[in-house]
């Protein structure tokens, strides 16, 4: 816990040195500590008290070090084809030096499928994660052990993750890096989102919820739950998913009377029903491709 401080204290530190004036000798040494610590999930971007999510600012502030720190050049992780050299003397992958793609071994025990995925520096990837290509997990997420992600699934930079949840194919999951106290988006133990879905801004959803394909959630989107008859609103805080709702997407009437004339109708989620044995079965996740 000691060197957690101490490592809080340098990033602290280092943040405050004014933009365009020269980083300490440390700058470095700080930010590959920190990289590092996120990977072995010793830090993380994000903690939970009681039922609060909340952000970590000084975490956030040495993820945004590395971007300051580091240098653009050419990247390819070892054993990766690229990147490749064009006849004009152009590379097909430029980023910042401190931020290259993930490499794994086999005793870390994660699948990485081959087709063009990427796992950024500073991202943990627990035991058991199945990784289907294409998909992006960006620095500073946590993506919890068993959990799935299907291709061209997008985990944004410090989204949380929970263990055993699927994201299906072309699911989103937004990150945020600052404001530094912004809380990230938070997908808690064996949740299903859906096909397409987009979870954005904050946005906690509670274990063992179901999010149907085409779902989208934002700080500003309105929850209907019709099994409870209210209305779950972002009220000075994120927008909460229930403990093991099923949502789809479902509409509802525009109210004014030009729009009621026009037969418009307005997107919204709605909870239609909780978990049961039902929704277990049609849920169940593919134990045999783990």
């Amino acid at each position: 816990m000691s060197d957690l401080r101490e490592l809080e204290a340098r990033i602290d530190a280092l943040a405050a040195v004014p933009a365009g004036d020269a980083m300490p000798d440390d700058a470095a040494g700080a930010v590959e500590e920190l990289l590092s610590s996120l990977e072995r999930g010793s830090v993380r971007a994000a903690r939970r008290d009681g039922d609060t999510w909340h952000a970590v600012p000084w975490v956030k502030r040495g993820i945004l070090l590395a971007f300051r720190t580091g240098e653009i050049v050419p990247l390819a992780g070892p054993g990766a084809p690229g990147p490749r050299e064009d006849g004009d003397g152009g590379w097909a992958f430029l980023d910042k030096h401190t931020l290259p793609v993930r490499t794994f071994r086999p005793e870390d025990r994660v699948r990485v499928v081959p087709g063009g995925s990427s796992i950024r520096r500073g991202a943990y990837i627990a035991p058991g994660v199945v990784c289907m290509p294409p998909m992006f997990v960006n620095v500073g997420a946590w993506v919890g052990a068993g959990t799935m992600i299907d291709s061209h699934a997008l985990v944004g930079s410090c989204a949380q993750i929970g263990e055993r949840v699927h994201l299906s194919a072309a699911a989103q999951v937004g990150g945020v890096l600052e404001p530094v106290n912004a809380a990230p988006v938070v997908i808690e133990d064996e949740v299903v989102v859906g096909g397409n879905a987009g979870v954005y801004e904050g946005t906690i959803v509670r274990r063992r919820a179901v999010l149907g394909a085409g779902v989208i959630l934002t700080r500003g989107t309105p929850l209907f739950d019709l099994v409870h008859e209210t209305v779950h609103r972002a009220a000075g805080g994120p927008l909460v998913v229930p403990e093991g709702a099923v949502v789809v997407a479902g509409a509802r009437a525009a109210r004014s009377e030009w729009a009621s004339g026009q037969g418009l109708s307005l997107y919204t989620p709605v909870i239609v029903k909780y978990r049961d044995e039902k929704t277990d079965l049609a849920t169940v996740l593919e134990e045999w491709l783990r």
